[in-house]
């Protein structure tokens, strides 16, 4: 689960991190009246959606004035923001933050995140703060400091001063990164993050580290342990097909193909998709009904997956180890009588009496409904269906 920067700078404020002030408005007027509130004489005017590289897109802008203010935030609410992460189809701008400006010394970039591979939480840093990160990361690698943290010992002040020494930082301003270091690592574990991003993380003139910007992705897993943070979730931000999906149990994520997936288990979902690749096609969807799979989920799946107008095929691929190959089979011979399934479904079934389940789609005698041999032939006709 994703939240905005407003409310991922309310986290940092109860850890005790540094942020600007600010106040969350969906209305100009009562931007600026925010702005008269917050003191100062310059404003940063943010769309509050989702995404990273809302500066580049042009939702976040400086105000040296009231009139600035109300000028900025009258052209960014309501705006339809189209980033390098929302694509081409863009998100609009409901509601906007307005932060008082702080005098800057220097920026940095500083972010938590797992790495899979070592098993371990990761702190990453670099001096190309206020610059699109994955710009850096792909054309200077060498400028993104990263320093695994073993979670049985948890961050210690060594790490903080290994990367402030990397950083180069100056030796008065190192005690205070440390800590603020420290903290952050603190917020990733406590609170169960996947993701935290501070870009940039700014030594300000007043000697302190303020988090200028803030972006937070939380393990959804571990969200029953958070009723707090769950109750920031904003689902007009979430793809709505995905949310209601979860209400039915079922793990959906959209993709950009034109096959359709619906599998029974994470790991098979992943393999189907690689397999729909090899054989020359592109996967529409990420769909697993679970290990319970019956005629209700089948028919709930094929409604979602069809909700994408780009589907051209569906490739349904189950292994019947809890559930028996032949209930599923009915399953879906009942969900297409409740579907208006209008492209080509390729079944492919394995496991606990998959041979009668063949029997039982094939004896239907369905237009549209295709069984498949194995995994390599039902992918192959699924890619196949798709082009034509």
């Amino acid at each position: 689960m994703n939240i905005h920067e407003y409310q991922v700078k309310q986290i940092f404020k109860e850890y005790g991190l540094p942020v600007p002030k600010g106040a969350i408005v969906t209305d100009y007027h009562d931007a600026v009246s925010a702005a008269v509130d917050l003191g100062g004489k310059m404003w940063v005017i943010k769309a509050q959606i989702h995404s990273g590289g809302r500066g580049l897109a042009g939702g976040v802008k400086l105000a040296r004035s009231l009139d600035e203010v109300k000028k900025i935030s009258k052209e960014i609410l309501g705006m339809n923001l189209v980033t390098h992460q929302t694509g081409p189809e863009g998100k609009i701008v409901e509601k906007v933050y307005v932060e008082r400006g702080v005098d800057i010394d220097y920026e940095l970039y500083l972010g938590m995140v797992l790495d899979r591979a070592l098993e371990m939480p990761v702190m990453m840093a670099s001096t190309e703060g206020g610059v699109e990160i994955e710009k850096v990361a792909k054309e200077a690698p060498e400028k993104i400091i990263k320093l695994a943290i073993d979670p049985s010992i948890g961050f210690q002040s060594f790490h903080g001063r290994e990367l402030a020494f990397k950083l180069n930082l100056p030796a008065d301003d190192i005690p205070r990164f440390v800590k603020f270091a420290q903290v952050l690592y603190n917020i990733y574990i406590q609170d169960d993050a996947d993701l935290i991003e501070i870009n940039p993380l700014v030594k300000a003139a007043s000697g302190y580290f303020i988090a200028l910007d803030g972006k937070m992705g939380l393990d959804d897993s571990a969200l029953y342990r958070h009723d707090d943070i769950e109750a920031m979730r904003d689902l007009h931000e979430e793809n709505e097909v995905e949310t209601e999906a979860k209400k039915y149990g079922l793990s959906y994520v959209k993709l950009n193909g034109n096959v359709g997936c619906m599998v029974n288990g994470a790991g098979l979902a992943m393999a189907t998709m690689d397999i729909i690749k090899y054989a020359g096609g592109t996967a529409a969807n990420f769909l697993d009904v679970g290990g319970a799979a019956n005629a209700q989920t089948v028919a709930k799946g094929f409604e979602i997956i069809l909700k994408d107008k780009n589907i051209k095929s569906i490739f349904v691929n189950i292994f019947g180890g809890i559930v028996r190959c032949d209930r599923i089979a009915n399953g879906i011979l009942e969900a297409t009588k409740n579907v208006n399934i209008t492209v080509p479904v390729i079944v492919r079934l394995d496991g606990t009496n998959a041979v009668i389940a063949a029997e039982i789609l094939k004896k239907a005698n369905i237009e549209n409904l295709i069984v498949a041999d194995n995994l390599e032939d039902g992918a192959q006709k699924a890619v196949e269906s798709a082009k034509e």
